[in-house]
């Protein structure tokens, strides 16, 4: 008699596992459906990957979800939650083959020096990938509830619609891109500098914040073409321009303004902070070693710095950079105007620094 219940019993559990696992199947097959038709009304590839996340929070409800699209020059990182991120990070860039962790651009987070870490084991780590024409993805999760099989189906599934997705949004964002970019240096052009300096001078007073400007050009940099050729000329501009941007903060934008000259809109930042970072950049290019068909090319930069004041438009704080570099030509070159220089008290004992303007 206890044979034959414990019979019935295994065979019962069987079942009602078998039908729970089908409408399981059938529930994450409509949330999946209801997805993927969203995904193909998105209108930006944040959006796009916003919209797999929630899904496979849904359905997967994931401890650790992490999005990375590999574009011709950047490395796009969504992360859920941020406290994943060391642990993660040296997984990405093994993976994706970058060398420098500040290439990774995080589309919706911020990090914090306090932030509380977490580590996991990598045998729990689940990933998936796949390739476009124009881009390469790659999904990494540590799974939170029970994994069923159907559920590599389901991520294979959102994985395919969100590549179509992302693939033709990327096509129009490199179009977009091509439009405000300048082919040589791949900073903003002048056109796209004018539309940003609006919108952030527009920021900048309506909510009583800083804005500063600095314009800098190459000195002498004639001389660099007529001595190496344009093809060297070309090359210098391209790696000052990329040392140039690798040490400003995310939110500061960089310009090609005409020829050898750049322009940058600092937000957030006064003039005197401007003329620091001016001037870090200052002796930054100066130090910088160019090599091109053997040769080793040295350079130097002026740079003139304003801010913008209740009475300026856009106009005059351009004009008032402008003037402010040709203060810095007539004063040797290879400077910032107007400048900070650290004076030390010769008759203190004190070591502390003072700041001077000149």
């Amino acid at each position: 008699m206890n044979q034959a219940l414990n019979r019935l019993s295994r065979r019962l559990t069987a079942l009602f596992s078998m039908i729970f696992k089908v409408a399981q199947r059938q529930a994450d097959h409509k949330q999946l459906t209801h997805h993927i038709i969203a995904l193909n009304q998105k209108q930006s590839s944040r959006d796009i990957i916003n919209e797999v996340a929630l899904c496979l929070k849904e359905l997967l409800n994931y401890r650790l979800f992490a999005f990375v699209v590999k574009k011709k020059k950047a490395v796009d990182v969504w992360l859920d939650p941020r406290m994943y991120k060391k642990s993660l990070e040296e997984i990405i860039l093994n993976d994706f083959h970058v060398e420098n962790k500040n290439d990774l651009n995080y589309l919706n987070q911020t990090f914090h020096p306090d932030d509380q870490e977490e580590k996991f084991n990598i045998k729990d780590l689940v990933f998936y990938e796949v390739s476009e024409e124009n881009c390469y993805c790659r999904i990494y999760m540590l799974p939170q509830k029970q994994w069923y099989s159907h559920h590599d189906d389901v991520v294979n599934l959102i994985l395919q619609g969100c590549a179509a997705a992302l693939s033709q949004q990327v096509k129009i964002e490199n179009l977009k891109t091509a439009a405000v970019i300048d082919p040589l240096t791949g900073c903003y052009n002048r056109r796209e500098f004018e539309t940003q300096l609006k919108r952030n001078m527009a920021g900048a007073i309506r909510h009583k914040t800083k804005l500063s400007v600095f314009l800098f050009d190459l000195d002498h940099f004639k001389r660099v073409n007529d001595t190496y050729g344009h093809l060297a000329g070309d090359k210098v501009l391209q790696e000052v321009t990329a040392l140039v941007q690798r040490n400003m903060r995310t939110g500061d934008i960089l310009a090609r303004y005409g020829g050898e000259e750049f322009i940058a809109i600092l937000p957030e930042t006064d003039k005197t902070r401007a003329m620091e970072l001016a001037d870090r950049l200052r002796i930054k290019i100066s130090n910088k070693r160019i090599v091109h068909d053997k040769e080793t090319i040295t350079v130097t930069a002026s740079f003139g710095v304003s801010e913008l004041t209740p009475q300026a438009d856009m106009t005059r704080i351009i004009q008032d950079a402008d003037t402010m570099l040709y203060r810095a030509k007539l004063n040797g070159r290879n400077t910032v105007m107007p400048g900070v220089i650290k004076v030390l008290p010769s008759n203190s004992s004190e070591r502390a620094n003072t700041l001077v303007r000149v």
